[in-house]
């Protein structure tokens, strides 16, 4: 290991820390990330689990140092070029010393060989990233536990594609986001390959693994993978899905993915977990009465809202959970349910007896994941398309999801898009919905 090697200023070449107001310490300046190749080797009952990952990325500027955002695992080997280079762990970064500094424009590679037992990462949302079931592990990285697992630059900006390879003891399912491309088997355990073709944030990349039982929806991409005990209630819970996938569709645009998947792990969650091109399901939200069918809904249209279409930085975030919002609403008004407008009204409802103290578009580190982030998010959405018609409305928001695929999205931008699809202005909708605290009238 080398010496420490002193931490560049956020904006430099090298720098430790992102632009991002809300979270500076989870990315890294200097360069970006093209493709993470993983390769893990992980043992359930001691919960050891050896890494290496293979970084491609392309210098920004000319780099003598950069840095890597990684958790409390330890790195016992770094190349770069396949050359071994300094390194120095410190502060959940590792830090990194190339031979020769990278010339600014050219693509370069760095391996790190790491092993240790993963631990979440505590934020003020509780523990975030690898943790552990009662006879498995499971993944939920947002907002900043992808470094909990493997070496990245932490940031939604930075997106990328993957190929992750999990062996485990043959007992054990392996779920990971995106493409089951192989599995091979030995005497005592199985690899399991996946590829993620489709450029992903690494909060957005996730790991299952427990006993399951795996199965397919007919006619559409989805699959699968639930506890045995489940397998019934699952599938009268989730036996619409297929039909909100269509839905989704026709209202937003053509579904991002090759594939869509669902796990449900033996174990109570808060709340569902969001990765891409995969949701992930607490026992809870199994009980045989669609009493949960509003997060499926959820789930599913963040993979349009969020997944496809990822914040550029983390103060955008109503962007992600005003339309997984709505499309609860939307989704219960096509299925038999209540309009969207009675939930919008039931919504603004619960906001007026609330503090009227969050700015919708900057509403703080520690509030990014707030009720009402997610509640004005949706109602705001609601008074765009009264002002609009359903008519202008769906199509801003089909050119929003087709105009963004697999990119990066800020509230200017979609503020911007809505203008154009109006001769209204829209000016005053926006100011008081997105970015004055007190709470509009219920629009007409």
């Amino acid at each position: 290991m080398s010496a420490k090697a002193e931490p560049a200023r956020a904006g430099q070449p090298g720098a430790t820390t992102s632009s991002d107001p809300y979270l500076p310490a989870h990315g890294n300046g200097g360069y970006r990330v093209v493709h993470y190749d993983l390769d893990l080797n992980y043992r359930v009952g001691p919960g050891r689990l050896d890494g290496r990952a293979r970084i491609t990325a392309v210098a920004e500027h000319a780099l003598s140092r950069f840095s890597l955002d990684f958790g409390d695992l330890r790195a016992n080997k770094v190349t770069v070029g396949g050359k071994a280079v300094r390194h120095a762990q410190r502060g959940r970064k590792l830090h990194i010393t190339p031979a020769r500094p990278v010339p600014a424009g050219a693509e370069f590679t760095v391996e790190v060989r790491y092993v240790g037992t993963p631990k979440p990462i505590s934020s003020h949302w509780g523990d975030i990233g690898w943790d552990y079931l009662d006879d498995g592990v499971i993944v939920a990285s947002q907002p900043i536990g992808a470094p909990s697992w493997f070496p990245c630059n932490d940031h939604p900006s930075d997106k990328a594609t993957y190929r992750i390879a999990v062996t485990v003891a043959a007992p054990y399912q392996v779920v990971v986001t995106g493409v089951l491309d192989s599995r091979r088997s030995s005497a005592s355990t199985t690899t399991w390959e996946y590829r993620l073709s489709q450029p992903t944030p690494t909060y957005l990349v996730s790991v299952q693994i427990g006993r399951y039982v795996e199965s397919s929806f007919a006619g559409v991409p989805m699959h699968s993978a639930v506890p045995a005990h489940l397998v019934s209630r699952f599938a009268h819970d989730f036996g619409r899905q297929p039909r909100m996938l269509v839905e989704f569709a026709r209202m937003f645009g053509p579904y991002p993915f090759e594939q869509y998947g669902v796990v449900v792990v033996d174990a109570e969650l808060d709340a569902p977990i969001e990765a891409q091109s995969l949701s992930i399901f607490g026992s809870n939200h199994v009980d045989g009465r669609r009493g949960s069918e509003h997060l499926v809904a959820h789930e599913l249209a963040h993979q349009w809202f969020g997944n496809s279409l990822t914040v550029s930085q983390w103060r955008h975030i109503w962007l992600n959970e005003g339309f997984a919002t709505y499309a609860e609403w939307l989704w219960s008004a096509v299925s038999g349910g209540e309009s969207a407008d009675a939930h919008a009204r039931r919504a603004w409802r619960e906001l007026a007896a609330r503090p009227q103290d969050l700015r919708l578009a900057d509403p703080g580190v520690r509030r990014m994941f707030d009720d009402r982030v997610y509640l004005r998010g949706a109602v705001a959405l609601h008074a765009l398309r009264l002002r609009l018609g359903d008519s202008a409305f769906f199509a801003l928001v089909r050119v929003w999801t087709s105009a963004n695929r697999h990119g990066t999205v800020s509230t200017a931008e979609f503020t911007t898009l809505a203008q154009r699809h109006t001769t209204w202005p829209l000016t005053e909708l926006f100011s008081n919905w997105l970015y004055e605290p007190v709470l509009p009238a219920f629009p007409r």
